[in-house]
């Protein structure tokens, strides 16, 4: 998939697109990133209804290709290194969304597929 990265998108928009490749993870955008290893805090939650220009410190415009075999990890790298956007991704358990922080090794579809079984357990 390509997400498309400018300042005028709406923050929503690009959580709607991965998550239509990905419906068991979801990307949350915050005004600053965590610590090495830590969570971020709810506070710094940026509203999905905000343009992706607000919340970013490098305006650079361009297309991210996100691959199923991309880590967690390394997809927050590159949000955060080429177009300045702090962002985490979750995964589904049951009625909770997840921070995937001890796992962002593991690809966006080994962590999908983990979100479907984990929602498969629940609905029995």
């Amino acid at each position: 998939m390509k997400l498309e990265i400018n300042d005028n998108r709406k923050i929503f928009a690009i959580q709607e697109e991965f998550h239509k490749e990905f419906p068991y993870l979801k990307l949350e955008f915050y005004s600053k990133p965590h610590s090495k290893g830590g969570a971020h805090s709810q506070e710094s939650i940026v509203e999905s209804s905000k343009l992706i220009g607000d919340c970013r410190t490098i305006h650079e415009t361009g297309e991210m290709t996100i691959t199923p075999q991309l880590s967690v990890g390394e997809l927050e790298q590159r949000f955060r290194d080429v177009y300045g956007l702090s962002v985490e991704v979750f995964r589904k358990s049951g009625k909770v969304w997840l921070e995937t922080i001890d796992t962002d090794n593991w690809s966006l579809q080994k962590q999908n597929d983990e979100g479907q079984e984990l929602n498969k357990t629940h609905i029995l």
